[in-house]
């Protein structure tokens, strides 16, 4: 595994990592520990589900290598600082969040600094302990959801996009896309 001084010279821009970014990749490190993965590995049997949208997933695809278009990155928009890791093969899953104390630790340990500046200092001095909640969990993964998983491209009965992946929704006999069921995120 790469140390920390290295990902955080990796993720920087002229070495100056964001606070985000800096607890994003302490925290999947974390996370590969727990599971008993080191970053270097090539993780055919890891999979990650992050919880916001935010400096936490360009983290945990810098330290794991797991991205959307691998389909090892998982995003489920819970609005936290969180990520679970999963290792297939050993059938080991942990949930690893931010604890919101670590900010308030960070501001009383820096209070000279500006917040953003007293967060990314704090982050890479504070222990894992103070910085982050960590526990065992579940993750049940669907067949279509594993990466690699070639299942059969269907065409929405309503539009005629190819729906793959199993993302279809049957409405009476037809298969219909996600949109074309009244679950889109966009409006035509």
């Amino acid at each position: 595994m790469k140390s920390f001084d290295e990902y955080l010279r990796l993720a920087g821009d002229g070495g100056h990592a964001r606070s985000g970014i800096i607890l994003g990749i302490r925290m999947a490190m974390l996370g590969l520990r727990e599971i008993a993965l080191d970053s270097s590995d090539d993780h055919h049997d890891l999979i990650v589900f992050v919880e916001t949208d935010r400096c936490l997933p360009d983290a945990v695809e810098l330290v794991t290598g797991c991205r959307l278009g691998n389909r090892r990155l998982k995003f489920q928009d819970m609005g936290k600082m969180a990520a679970t890791f999963v290792n297939m093969a050993a059938n080991r899953s942990i949930r690893v969040a931010a604890r919101e104390t670590a900010n308030q630790r960070a501001l009383e340990m820096f209070p000279d600094l500006d917040k953003e500046e007293a967060l990314s200092k704090a982050y890479c001095a504070i222990s894992d302990d103070e910085l982050f909640n960590w526990k065992p969990v579940r993750v049940e993964l669907r067949m279509e959801d594993l990466p690699g998983y070639q299942g059969p491209r269907v065409p929405c009965a309503k539009c005629g996009e190819s729906i793959a992946f199993a993302r279809q929704i049957t409405v009476g006999q037809q298969a219909l896309c996600r949109a074309c069921a009244g679950q889109s995120y966009y409006l035509p």
